[in-house]
């Protein structure tokens, strides 16, 4: 059954893109040669960006920063005068993939300037100082098992992407999550997030959002880029990339190490303090490594493709619960090949085909008293893409396609506690996913446009299901525009929550387990205060029903959850050389059914707002950051006394960035962390350590 279900797979992914190259002539006759139409309606955000930015006199085009097309090299591009726009609209542009999104929502973007000045080390350390995030399984001391949310859906209920394809594998046992170490930071160009009707294009799953990692292409001629850090906790950190170009192959290689021993003193009561007071068993080393190359056959054929592996260890905390000693193993691998071309004349049909290969192998391990067990989860998964964009006249852009997914995954359990033995064993499951979707943008009118997406999924397991999504936005002034979406959802629960037993929690599997579903909403305003000043302003909701969570020691789905919330994002240019951001967002995640009915969802806080100011010039940079966290409530594996009411208290975290230019191709890096030397309490009794500190070498040759 399995080699036929892979046989199938394979027919479909080539026989599929040839269905739309048989039509080049008629996508031809629809081409539209004034693109710059478009720009009416975009709702793109940079946020945060301290880099440099230049604004446009009358409206704030130039938000986000500037990167180079695929398809031309910058050294070829001619010079050109910027001229501010007359749309009578708020436009806010990014060139690259979000210029194909769904408008009625905004993508809020940060690029590789920005993720150098912030020092990140992790995807994660990007993503939580973007709106709508609460990242507690990132940074010193953290536990896997607290996670990662956005705008209050953890991180199987979000899609993540490479470079548009999934990575996400719907993993949930065995601290098998989304790694978001997966990908080395040197190799990223930019991030991208999105929501509302853009869910209908990459997933039912998108509860919370989508998240997309632009990868690095190399241009012109060959360039290292290296850095050396060490700081506090004796953490070191290396990376180093290669990239260029010659004649039409670009080619990008980058490689990371990272090491902490996150060894410090924790109060009384924290997880996993051992009987010296220091925090025990919470060291992570990890090793990244990132290739692409790119080909352009001819002016309308390019191929690409990039490989990434990752090689994880690490310590597990669990709070609340004795001094653990268990580890975590994680190797993955993931490799995608896409083909673009330009079918007609111009730029009104392009089609995208990929394939992608995505292996998570996930071990966890370690005595239990006088009992050892171990859980490993091996996920493989094979995926295909034909993704069609056509402007069929000139207000009217349809995006349509196929996905294609076959999951295999093996679960080996093993331990040597009597009452789990009968369990040990290997489970072998395998499941195949197509999805058609399509989403229509409508322009009405100069300044309304309509989109509309559907996403008709087929599962081998779960059946057929559809999505639809609508979304709307109207420019009501030059500087004032409105907008708003609503979107169906599915997430179907994983494989190993279905048939594969977690011997390191005693969580039983549940194979009647029922998907979650629901839908998300959100309404907002675009507001462009002034040439200096631009804010969004949003509103957004989700209801999942169905919810999957564990009772009595085995998978169930356990209820209802409605979320509410606010985000707040604004930018502001103060002077040549300087920029800031603020970021603000509410999440109110009800639980409405069950004991814990009225509750706020774990691990959640209500309020997270960050904040940051930069100065850049000639070389020399200092950025200061402010993040503000409400606290989160207590929900499982309390301690003795805590209640479910409980919440962890609010704190306040101040970073400093900087760099200092040492020649004209090495500087000297600076980054000094929790300035306060406040050792807060950041979720379920896990606490920081107080200041840190991390210096470092730059350099490009």
């Amino acid at each position: 059954m399995k080699e036929n279900v892979k046989k199938d797979f394979l027919l479909l992914t080539v026989a599929l893109p040839s269905l739309l190259i048989a039509f080049p002539s008629f996508a031809a006759e629809t081409e539209i040669k004034q693109r710059n139409t478009d720009k009416s309606t975009k709702a793109i955000l940079d946020i945060p960006s301290l880099s440099e930015i230049e604004l446009p006199a009358t409206n704030a085009e130039l938000l986000t920063q500037q990167s180079a097309p695929s398809e031309i090299k910058p050294e070829n591009q001619p010079e050109t005068e910027q001229t501010p726009s007359d749309d009578p609209d708020i436009s806010i542009e990014a060139i690259g993939e979000p210029d194909n999104l769904p408008q009625s929502t905004p993508t809020y973007v940060i690029d590789k300037e920005e993720i150098q000045k912030q020092g990140a080390t992790s995807l994660a350390d990007i993503l939580k100082r973007m709106p709508g995030f609460a990242i507690n399984d990132a940074g010193h001391g953290a536990d896997t098992h607290t996670g990662t949310y956005y705008r209050g859906a953890s991180i199987n209920q979000s899609v993540f992407l490479i470079n548009g394809r999934p990575i996400n594998n719907n993993v949930n046992t065995y601290h098998g999550g989304t790694d978001l170490n997966s990908i080395p930071v040197e190799a990223i160009e930019r991030v991208e997030l999105y929501s509302g009707t853009a869910s209908a294009l990459y997933g039912s799953s998108a509860f919370g959002g989508v998240v997309n990692i632009i990868t690095k292409e190399g241009y012109g001629k060959p360039k290292l880029s290296a850095s050396a850090e060490f700081g506090s906790l004796s953490l070191n950190n290396q990376q180093v990339t290669y990239g260029g170009s010659s004649d039409n192959v670009r080619y990008n290689f980058s490689f990371e190490r990272f090491f902490t021993d996150n060894r410090y003193r924790v109060p009384v009561g924290a997880a996993n303090r051992d009987e010296q007071g220091f925090l025990s068993n919470a060291d992570t080393a990890t090793s990244t490594y990132f290739g692409s190359i790119g080909v352009d056959l001819d002016q309308k054929n390019s191929l690409n493709l990039d490989v990434t592996k990752l090689s994880s260890r690490r310590g597990l905390i669990y709070f609340g619960f004795p001094l653990q000693r268990d580890r975590l193993d994680h190797d993955g691998l993931n490799i995608g090949l896409s083909w673009k071309t330009r079918l007609g004349n111009g730029e009104s049909s392009n089609l995208t085909t990929s394939i992608g290969y995505n292996q998570d192998y996930f071990s966890t391990y370690g005595p239990t008293g006088a009992f050892y067990r171990t859980g490993a989860l091996d996920t493989q998964q094979l995926t295909a893409r034909v993704d069609h964009e056509w402007k069929l006249t000139s207000n009217n852009k349809l995006r349509w396609g196929l996905d294609l997914k076959n999951t295999d995954l093996s679960g080996d359990v093993l331990s040597t506690n009597p009452t789990s033995i009968a369990k040990n064993g290997t489970e072998d499951r395998s499941l195949f996913n197509t999805a058609l979707f399509a989403v229509n943008t409508w322009n009405i009118s100069d300044n309304f446009l309509i989109d509309l997406g559907l996403r008709q999924s087929f599962d081998s397991h779960f059946g057929n299901y559809l999505n639809p999504s609508v979304g709307l936005r109207y420019a009501v002034t030059p500087i004032v525009a409105v907008r708003g979406s609503w979107a169906g959802a599915q997430r179907n629960p994983g494989l190993d929550q279905l048939y594969v037993y977690d011997t390191v929690h005693g969580w039983e599997p549940n194979s009647d387990l029922r998907p979650e579903t629901g839908s998300t909403w959100s309404a907002g305003v675009d507001v462009n205060f002034s040439e200096n000043l631009i804010g969004q302003f949003t509103y957004f909701g989700s209801s999942i029903g169905d919810r999957l969570g564990v009772i009595a020691g085995k998978w169930a789905n356990i209820g209802l959850v409605d979320t509410n919330g606010l985000e707040a994002a604004l930018q502001l240019r103060i002077a040549a050389g300087w920029s800031t951001f603020l970021n603000y967002t509410y999440t109110d995640s009800q639980i409405k059914t069950g004991s814990e009915r009225g509750l706020q969802l774990g691990l959640i806080p209500y309020s997270v707002l960050q904040s940051g100011v930069g100065y850049e010039n000639a070389g020399w940079q200092a950025n200061l950051y402010v993040t503000y966290n409400s606290g989160a409530r207590r929900s499982i594996f309390a301690n003795p006394g805590d209640k479910a009411t409980d919440f962890a208290p609010s704190f306040v975290n101040l970073d400093l960035s900087g760099r200092i230019p040492l020649t004209s191709n090495l500087g000297l890096t600076v980054y000094l962390e929790n300035l306060l030397g406040e050792q807060y309490e950041r979720v379920n009794r896990i606490y920081s350590p107080g200041f840190t500190f991390r210096v470092g070498l730059s350099a490009n040759f």
